[in-house]
């Protein structure tokens, strides 16, 4: 099969790029690389790209100044494995775009007009989507006649019932600025909760789900008949569950307190509470795996983070169960979700009333297949489903552009 019948997809952080070539209807993965360091002064020895294809693992060393330099940098070793990507006649490029805002809320074809306006969404994304559209304008400018889609993180929570969406604040204020709950890991929750409904061979419609994707970013998500009725990250991906270094919900008084008695203006504060709060605020690191293993060593700071991010995780899942009226499955997902037993099993612990329970040896079970773990007729079906953001944007670019 040619990469004729491929989707290269790119994620563009602030100072890295993600990219796979993948074909959507088969799901096979031709290639897949990562920019990392990108503006960074590092040494002439660093990888700073990595790429993994049929020939191996091809590396680049040395400094990436900027996002054009790294693309192209991703492109020449795509060369190097074979695959021209410029005279390859690609099937589409697909961008995974955070915030679509009011605007977006299904997969777009990018135009300079999209561009601009995804641009100008910044302001409730302001670390995502400025990235997001300087790796959107280095792509179309390297393949300027391959179609190009974006696929908008907030597109799955668009039509989220006004209650769900609406912030009880001054509502002339809220409409003037396009203030609501956005929603966000829109495209991992559509596609794991649709993995969810092929593997126990039921119709969506007919399914109560909450789905939990746990990783350094962490959301929940209430879906029923496949539609998301609520979801636990808001205007911006701060809301919410505590994440790695996110802090997810406070009290906002608390921004307002440390304005006045610590001098920390409105910028500081919001640094703090995206960059040095969650795990890292509690604990000093973000790692849950480090996490984990300060817990086992007996350090009291990472036993109470570990404590308040279960803590957060069962409150939503409380409140999503009273919201579905009960709930047919429990899924989890993303790198915390998909690798941590203990985090599954404590999440759940002592549910057994509600009919939700993990089986202990399936939940320890080494595997990386979708699964379910709880035990045989359970009323709730508990499961564990790798999320594929990435072949879901690549199956969206692939049938808008026919």
């Amino acid at each position: 099969m040619t990469a004729a019948h491929c989707v290269l997809v790119i994620n563009t952080g602030s100072s890295s790029i993600k990219y796979q070539l993948l074909e959507p209807d088969s799901a096979e993965v031709r290639a897949a690389g990562m920019v990392s360091r990108i503006g960074e002064p590092v040494g002439a020895d660093t990888v700073t790209v990595e790429h993994r294809g049929a020939r191996g693992t091809l590396e680049h060393r040395g400094p990436v100044p900027d996002h054009g330099t790294g693309l192209r940098l991703a492109f020449e070793l795509f060369a190097r494995d074979g695959t021209d990507l410029a005279h390859a006649g690609l099937r589409a490029v697909g961008h995974r775009v955070v915030h679509g805002g009011e605007v977006f809320y299904r997969p777009t074809v990018i135009t300079d007009a999209v561009v601009e306006t995804i641009e100008q969404l910044s302001a409730l994304a302001p670390l995502h989507n400025p990235a997001n559209a300087v790796g959107i304008r280095y792509a179309r400018s390297l393949l300027p006649d391959t179609p190009q889609v974006a696929v908008f993180d907030t597109a799955f929570f668009h039509g989220l019932p006004d209650a769900a969406k609406t912030y009880a604040i001054d509502a002339s204020v809220a409409a003037a600025h396009g203030i609501r709950r956005y929603g966000f890991h829109g495209t991992s929750h559509e596609y794991v909760s649709g993995r969810v409904a092929e593997a126990l061979g039921r119709d969506p419609a007919t399914l109560r789900q909450i789905v939990l994707h746990l990783g350094n970013g962490a959301s929940a998500s209430a879906i029923r008949g496949g539609r998301a009725v609520d979801t636990s990250m808001g205007l911006t991906p701060l809301e919410g569950l505590v994440m790695g270094t996110r802090s997810g919900d406070i009290d906002p008084g608390i921004i307002a307190y440390l304005a006045r008695t610590a001098g920390m203006d409105v910028d500081a504060s919001y640094d703090m509470l995206n960059r040095n709060s969650g795990l890292e605020g509690l604990s000093g690191v973000n790692d849950f795996r480090a996490l984990q293993a300060a817990v086992e060593s007996g350090d009291a700071a990472a036993r109470l983070a570990y404590d308040v991010y279960v803590h957060r995780l069962r409150r939503y899942l409380g409140a999503y169960l009273v919201e579905l009226g009960g709930v047919d499955t429990i899924t989890f997902t993303a790198g915390v979700g998909e690798n941590s037993p203990a985090v599954r099993a404590d999440a759940l612990h002592g549910l057994e009333f509600l009919g939700i329970a993990v089986d202990s040896v399936r939940n320890t079970a080494k595997s990386s297949a979708a699964r379910i773990i709880s035990p045989d007729n359970s009323p709730v079906t508990v499961l564990v489903v790798p999320t594929n953001e990435e072949l879901a944007i690549a199956r969206a670019a692939a049938l808008l552009v026919g």
